[in-house]
């Protein structure tokens, strides 16, 4: 019989435990409602249809700092995850402690984003909730950086040249006697007068296409016509270091777009390819169609650019050799110009390189109306110069050049 009773007070004891977690439970379960109840009472009405129609970002905070409602923006601006963010709960702590709304500019880091720049407005609600609201400036923040560069840039840039005008202003001055030398100092004041006006025109052709977003009243171009306005452009640039400029491959192909900025672009990138390439070589523009896109490579038999060069070609003053780039007229913004122009075209521009292989920019625009059939990616990229370094056949278009 002993066994009997074991099970029967093991059944009695396992009742117990299973009606005291049942009770303890429901009572968890009871205050909880009940401080739901005490919440929702202690709101104001209409918070809720407020928060989901409002478009800025927005938390509700209730007195344990817990979220209670999110706005559909808030998340995005990372506001809604950052509410255990030091910088949002001492602004909440600040207003439970004054009373009073406050204003603040607060970076939140995220672990796989940018920070977000906010300038947060916080302020009681109810009892003792909280409202914050944030303003989204990290874009406002980074073009002003954007602005700080760019001026600190271009203030740089300006020294030299307008010294070197000062500086031979006064030697011509001084040499006033002596013809020979009024000419040969009178000679590199056009050049560096030349080379003030190549920047200044640079700065305001970047100006305009950074600022824009995407082309405005876009019209069809051909691109061939597009690459005869580029390549007759350098023509005498070209002659005057015996390079052969060869162009060829797919042709006929229209996109929509800007005509003047979109040779200014290529102008760029051919007279970038000039500037690097030995005397006597060949600069080579072909066109493909390739995934309804019209590709456009530009292959040079220069120096070619580093690895670590090509992440940085398209920043704006970057040269790969800043010496060479200023013996040879360069701005450092040529190559600024054709990313901002092609992005605004809703394209892209690649580079491929090797040290002492050449360098080989693709410009890929897409082409208007219904897209062309596919290249197979085995196919050869047209209108390369004979003796430039031929891209690696798992890379299509290849392109690489310095900066101009």
């Amino acid at each position: 019989m002993a066994p009997g009773w074991l099970v029967i007070v093991a059944l009695v004891v396992g009742l117990a435990v299973g009606v005291g977690v049942t009770a303890m439970l429901f009572v968890a379960a009871h205050r909880n409602r009940a401080a739901a109840a005490v919440t929702a009472g202690s709101l104001p009405s209409g918070i809720d249809a407020v928060l989901d129609v409002l478009e800025a970002p927005a938390i509700l905070v209730d007195p344990s700092n817990q979220l209670v409602k999110a706005s559909h923006s808030a998340e995005s601006a990372g506001l809604a995850d950052g509410i255990a963010h030091p910088v949002v709960l001492a602004a909440v702590a600040e207003v439970r402690r004054t009373g009073e709304p406050l204003e603040r500019d607060v970076t939140i880091e995220r672990r796989r984003d940018q920070p977000r720049h906010l300038h947060l407005s916080a302020a009681l609600v109810g009892a003792r909730h909280v409202l914050v609201l944030a303003d989204d400036r990290t874009e406002a923040v980074r073009l002003e950086e954007v602005r700080r560069d760019f001026v600190a840039n271009v203030s740089h840039e300006l020294k030299t040249p307008i010294g070197a005008v000062s500086l031979l202003a006064e030697a011509v001055e001084s040499a006033a006697d002596d013809p020979a030398q009024v000419r040969r100092f009178a000679a590199r004041l056009s050049a560096e007068a030349a080379r003030l006006s190549n920047l200044t025109q640079d700065i305001i052709a970047l100006s305009r296409v950074q600022g824009a977003v995407l082309v405005e009243e876009p019209e069809l171009v051909g691109i061939d016509g597009v690459i005869a306005a580029a390549i007759d452009n350098n023509r005498v640039a070209a002659e005057a270091k015996h390079i052969e400029i060869v162009s060829g491959g797919a042709r006929g192909i229209v996109v929509l777009g800007h005509e003047p900025t979109l040779v200014t672009a290529l102008h760029n990138l051919i007279a970038n390819a000039l500037q690097y390439s030995p005397d006597r070589s060949r600069v080579g523009v072909g066109v493909t169609r390739r995934d309804g896109n019209a590709e456009i490579a530009v292959t040079d038999q220069g120096p070619g650019i580093s690895e670590e060069d090509q992440e940085r070609i398209f920043e704006r003053f970057f040269r790969s050799d800043p010496a060479r780039s200023r013996n040879t007229g360069g701005t450092g913004l040529g190559l600024a110009i054709v990313k901002h122009t092609v992005a605004n075209h809703g394209g892209e521009i690649r580079v491929w390189s090797r040290p002492g292989q050449g360098s080989t920019f693709t410009v890929s625009l897409p082409i208007a109306g219904a897209p062309e059939p596919a290249v197979p990616k085995s196919a050869p990229e047209p209108a390369a110069p004979k003796s430039a370094p031929a891209a690696p056949p798992t890379t299509t278009a290849p392109t690489g050049v310095s900066a101009p």
